[in-house]
């Protein structure tokens, strides 16, 4: 399809013609009745932890090769230390990948508190009609605990050809199980969303519903301005496994509810029974103790045993919540890292002795330089420089892209004050992101082919928008580098243009794909003529 000025004018929005079309929105979060307080607020060297411990940490992490997006610690019930490296914000909701998977078994625990299951219950006693004919003559002996385990007995990388379907709960039912229920452990997200589907069998409610009146609200992680919100399979179940997107804060509380054995508030919300069962070791992984330690130490029902006595949920990329029942603390990150047991073992080299018995000296001094420290965080600007000679002659200029698997039609490009505005136009409409080249601008857009993620199933419909944060920097005069931050996920892109007389080559490199040490991901190239 050729598109003439008027008519990218038209779609873009741009002048007094038409208006910018953004399709869709990411699924709406619950409401709680009222606010809940939070957290209680306290002090590191008042309670007893090395705030230079803490520096030596953030330090560390700031000079090895991972990204934190937010940092919460707490001792004795407090919340001592907390930071968020700018553009990301304590009200923003995070995607947790596998963290998740800690509030589907809260949810299963909550359950057989209630009476509504146990363990030992059948899985396919919830599913009778979705057991497939032919289906292993193993799957009558598969039960919740072996779901919890991860002891299913599938073959690994059981997720991918389960979410290509409609029915995830069948075609969950007709893989075969070569080595039987309860006789392996071999990681399984389709295994937690196959909890989700139990619950919310038993319940008529979705996880994240059943959970709300039950924990959320009780707790204090819903009620405030940026609530959670879970991704659903086709059917509308919660994803359970993954999807979950939830502030850092909602994760401390978690932490400190079994931390506490369930009780919140002189009430006991979840049996201290479930926690010690949930936390416990259930199964022994099979990994090499040399280069993952910490994923040796056992499995609970959805939570990992750690070294040093203490346990933790976890999610891909370093989305973690770190129990350490021995110190009386809980310790949660979110961001992006390429190796979870390298920062993990940044956690024990620092924070871990950081936790001391007797006073900190210098408590004053310390506690005001962690202070500013943390108030100062921010993950870096694109390098480069904040003009080029060509920026006049670019700005409002229009691209036709040629044929290309997103299905980009035009690129247009406004560029004024220190905002570089990049307008897409697809078969939707108009996406805009501005970007600064000082600062981080915000936005949303449905860009195809966007927010990049590991995982296909339960992702929002095509045409949902995106939250994005994004800022731009010239590498050199005829090369612009913009870094778009999708900040309710782990994930960016890294988006560089190209210009040459009247074409523009528009090239994507995901952070994943980044971080893996490649120069592009599998998203073409765009090229354009201007128009």
């Amino acid at each position: 399809m050729s598109l003439n000025r008027r008519t990218f004018v038209e779609r873009a929005g741009l002048g007094t013609v038409g208006s910018g079309l953004l399709m869709g929105t990411w699924p709406t979060p619950l409401v709680a009745k009222e606010k809940a307080p939070g957290l209680p607020r306290g002090n590191a060297a008042a309670e007893d932890v090395d705030p230079q411990g803490i520096l030596d940490f953030v330090s560390a992490i700031e000079g090895s090769k991972h990204e934190l997006h937010s940092l919460m610690i707490l001792r004795h019930g407090r919340v001592i230390t907390e930071g968020w490296w700018a553009p990301y914000r304590p009200e923003f909701n995070h995607g947790m990948y596998s963290m998740s998977k800690s509030f589907t078994s809260t949810a299963v625990g909550l359950a057989v508190d209630e009476g509504r299951l146990s363990t030992s219950d059948k899985v396919i006693s919830f599913f009778p009609e979705s057991v497939p004919a032919g289906a292993d003559e193993r799957i009558k002996d598969l039960t919740v605990k072996h779901l919890l385990t991860m002891s299913v007995g599938q073959k690994p990388g059981s997720t991918a050809p389960v979410v290509k379907e409609q029915d995830w709960v069948k075609s969950f039912l007709a893989l075969p199980l070569p080595n039987g229920p309860g006789t392996v452990f071999s990681y399984n997200s389709v295994a937690t969303y196959m909890l989700s589907a139990i619950v919310q069998k038993l319940t008529g409610e979705t996880v994240l519903e059943y959970l709300t009146p039950r924990l959320f609200e009780p707790l204090g992680i819903i009620g405030s301005s940026s609530n959670p919100y879970w991704e659903q399979c086709p059917n509308g179940i919660n994803t359970g496994g993954w999807g979950l997107h939830i502030r850092t804060e909602g994760l401390a509380h978690l932490g400190q509810l079994y931390l506490q054995n369930g009780v919140w508030e002189g009430k006991q919300i979840l049996s201290k029974k479930w926690i010690s069962e949930a936390t416990s070791k259930q199964i022994q992984q099979l990994r090499n103790p040399k280069s993952n330690p910490d994923w040796v130490q056992g499995y609970g029902y959805q939570f990992w045993r750690c070294r040093h006595g203490g346990y933790r949920g976890d999610g891909a990329f370093g989305q973690f919540t770190i129990v350490l029942p021995k110190q009386d603390a809980v310790i949660v990150m979110t961001g992006e890292s390429p190796s979870m047991q390298d920062e993990l073992d940044l956690v024990w080299k620092h924070l871990l002795p950081s936790f001391k018995d007797d006073a900190v000296k210098n408590r004053h001094q310390a506690s005001k330089t962690l202070n500013a420290r943390m108030k100062s965080l921010a993950v870096a600007l694109p390098k480069g420089k904040t003009d080029s000679p060509i920026a006049k002659q670019l700005n409002l200029s229009r691209y036709q892209i040629a044929e290309n698997p997103l299905g980009i039609q035009a690129i247009g490009f406004r560029l004024k004050q220190g905002t570089v505005t990049i307008d897409v136009i697809d078969a939707q409409g108009a996406h805009k992101i501005p970007a600064g080249t000082k600062e981080w601008k915000f936005g949303a857009a449905a860009i195809p082919g966007t927010p990049p993620r590991i995982i296909s199933g339960g992702k929002p419909p095509v045409g949902t928008t995106a939250p994005i944060v994004a800022a731009a920097a010239w590498k050199d005069d005829r090369t612009l580098v913009m870094h778009w931050r999708y900040y309710e996920t782990p994930h960016h892109d890294t988006v560089t243009c190209v210009f040459e007389k009247d074409h523009v080559e528009v090239s994507f490199l995901n952070s994943i794909q980044k971080r893996r040490g490649r120069k592009n991901d599998s998203r073409a190239k765009l090229k354009g003529t201007r128009i």
